[in-house]
């Protein structure tokens, strides 16, 4: 194999939780333990499950039934069990003394719980559930900044059978208006407010907003985070923010603010758990039966729901967390992700049933100061970073002297998802974060999977950019417009074989879930996404198809573009597009953000055209290539190109819910 950049140690390849897994059936390498896993996913997946130790209290009698359609596969027939139970109930028996939970506020203020404690939260929390009437099936709203409540809201609701619609706490009323309604909640936690790069950020008027047109909801629970009161209630005293520690911005101590309320709705969070018992039985619950809806932005029209059961997150997740990401219990585990993204939901499962411990953090990683996210891995001895692509070229432009300044030494594993990587972006989070010495698991799914389609294993070993390979018992391919099998050139991803957790529809939309992902080819699940396997069986993705850039009958994704213009030392960040062109079909504009050090001009605006037609072939030449201060981005920093190339098309913006800084879009129009 040529361009290989890293090579798990023996004593890796020894340790390993997959390397115990092979041994007990007898397979001795990767290729062998990807096509064992898919030969007979049945076998595969009870097995699994037998060796991750998944509790039922009620042993399922198949592992799969797909008697109504690959489409509509079940799950773990007949098996009783619940999420909270494997994440938190067993474990507060196993290791109560052991560190669950690390939650730090931008503000520096930290809390360290136990899972004996977490339990506890967790117990009273879901009596106070029960006490409000809510039961079995009915859904419950997250809209809440990332704090320690949020992992108490998301096992409590769980704990009851509640169906949890988590939602990004950066949205406006409007997007979390359609997600509760679409979903009927019953109840939504919230909060009084958060802290985003120094600054209070109201939630709970935007909750109340977004409510005026959520009929089902009864009860809002809200956590006071800031320290507000309830206006036209009764004046609770103010709680004050803890002032400035380790590393966190300076606090807002002592906000005395007023937050509006409804009388007989709306609940503080820590009165109704205040006087409730410390235990709470966990409902067991059909394999089947929903545990999550999560909601992914469309193009436009309403967002889409993909529904999550209990059975088959879990297996999917503790499947990933355990194999690809090692974890152990004695690891610290921290995903830069939001509630609302998958990887939020994702990270508290995978980590928490294996014994784990988790970090939750409120801020941004570059906030106060550029080495926000280093100084706390240092401080908290952090074993797994898990970041987007976009995120690190940030991080990249403020200079290597705000990481070597750390020791980052407890790192043992590095992941990613979301986007593309480009080389150098990928070279610095491998060299200078995990100093060559450390593998990226770069993986990559979805919402609608609430998991992976394509994985590395921490004993494989790698190439830069790559995926390496299929996740365990993922049966995927890369087709060409006849649906064959390719090998070498790029093709669509997709999956031809069902997984536990494949989305059960699309919430109260079944058709729209059809059409989505199995209307292109007959059982074959359709991904969107550009795949390219080069000759050493290694992975690659390439963008959205529906990105897809066709100059000339020739067709590229826009990843391509923007990694051949990131090469160029002046550019930090990029962003391509494809637009109409009467001679052509289409035609390349280009974005770019430039590093601090560089200026725009007229003569690297050719510069970086001439770069791309160095690297990609004079086809790909930009017609346009325009200088911008940012790029519109989702929280979890990905790049919105379908938001980029409507403004600077002059057409409709759609669905722009999950953009967290909708001012750069005005930049691309001031741009274009």
């Amino acid at each position: 194999m040529k361009d290989i950049i890293w090579t798990p140690s023996k004593d890796v390849v020894r340790d390993a939780n997959v390397t115990r897994f092979m041994k007990k059936h007898g397979l001795k390498t990767y290729e062998e333990l990807h096509a064992w896993s898919v030969a007979d996913i049945s076998r595969f997946w009870d097995a699994a499950m037998k060796d991750l130790g998944v509790e039922w209290s009620q042993p399922y009698s198949k592992v799969v039934d797909a008697s109504k359609g690959i489409q509509w596969a079940k799950w773990f027939v007949g098996g009783k069990l619940n999420i909270v139970h494997n994440c938190i109930d067993r474990r507060a028996k196993s290791q109560p003394d052991a560190l669950a939970v690390i939650w730090e506020g931008e503000d520096g203020a930290q809390r360290k719980v136990t899972y004996a404690e977490l339990n506890r939260d967790v117990c009273r929390l879901a009596n106070a559930l029960k006490s409000l009437g809510l039961k079995k099936g009915d859904t419950a709203g997250i809209y809440m900044p990332m704090t320690y409540e949020i992992v108490v809201a998301f096992y409590a609701a769980l704990k009851l059978g509640l169906i949890i619609i988590p939602i990004f706490s950066g949205f406006g009323a409007a997007s979390v208006a359609s997600r509760l309604a679409n979903a009927e909640a019953k109840v939504l936690f919230t909060a009084d407010g958060s802290l985003r790069r120094g600054k209070p950020v109201a939630i709970k008027e935007e909750a109340d907003k977004a409510l005026a047109d959520v009929p089902s909801c009864e009860h809002v629970i809200v956590l006071r985070r800031l320290g507000a009161t309830a206006r036209d209630c009764r004046a609770s005293a103010p709680l004050a923010v803890e002032s400035q520690k380790a590393g966190g911005a300076p606090a807002l101590q002592n906000q005395h603010f007023q937050i509006p309320w409804t009388n007989g709705r709306d609940l503080w969070f820590h009165e109704i758990v205040a006087k409730q018992p410390d235990t709470c039985a966990t409902e067991q619950l059909d394999s089947e039966d929903f545990a999550m809806i999560l909601y992914t932005s469309g193009t436009t029209g309403k967002p889409k729901g993909a529904v999550h059961t209990h059975g088959g997150a879990l297996a999917q997740i503790a499947k990933e967390l355990g194999y690809a990401f090692d974890v152990k219990p004695s690891d610290r585990f921290f995903w830069v992700t939001d509630i609302g993204w998958m990887m939020g939901p994702w990270m508290l499962i995978g980590v928490h049933c294996h014994g784990g411990s988790t970090l939750i953090f409120e801020g941004a990683p570059n906030y106060p100061q550029p080495d926000r996210l280093w100084d706390m891995i240092e401080r908290h001895r952090i074993t797994h970073l898990g970041i987007s692509p976009t995120a690190i070229r940030v991080l990249m432009r403020h200079g290597d002297e705000w990481v070597t300044k750390h020791d980052l030494t407890s790192l043992r594993i590095l992941g990613s998802t979301g986007e593309p990587w480009d080389p150098d972006s990928y070279g610095w989070f491998f060299e200078k974060i995990g100093g060559k010495r450390i593998p990226i698991i770069n993986i990559s799914g979805g919402t609608e999977i609430v998991g992976c389609f394509l994985s590395p294993l921490p004993i494989t070993p790698l190439k830069s950019c790559s995926l390496r390979g299929p996740g365990l018992g993922m049966d995927v391919d890369v087709f060409d417009e006849n649906a064959k099998p390719v090998r070498g050139q790029m093709g669509h991803l997709v999956c031809k074989q069902p997984a536990p957790s494949m989305t059960r529809g699309f919430w109260k939309d079944p058709q729209r879930y059809l059409e989505t992902y199995w209307s292109r080819w007959q059982n074959v699940w359709f991904h969107g996404d550009w795949a390219l396997v080069d000759e050493d069986g290694f992975w690659s993705l390439h963008g959205r198809s529906d990105d897809v850039i066709k100059v000339s009958g020739r067709r590229t994704g826009p990843a391509e573009i923007e990694a051949a213009l990131i090469e160029h030392p002046a550019v930090s960040e990029a962003a391509a597009i494809g637009v109409p062109d009467e001679i052509k079909g289409e035609d390349v504009v280009c974005f770019v953000l430039l590093k601090p050090s560089h200026k725009p001009s007229e003569p690297l605006r050719n510069e970086l055209k001439e770069q791309v037609a160095k690297i990609l072939g004079k086809t790909l030449r930009p017609k346009d290539l325009r200088f911008v201060t940012e790029l519109p981005k989702t929280r979890s920093a990905k790049i919105v190109r379908r938001a980029i190339r409507a403004a600077y098309l002059g057409e409709d913006l759609g669905d722009l819910s999950s953009v967290e800084n909708p001012a750069a879009i005005d930049g691309i129009k001031r741009a274009a």
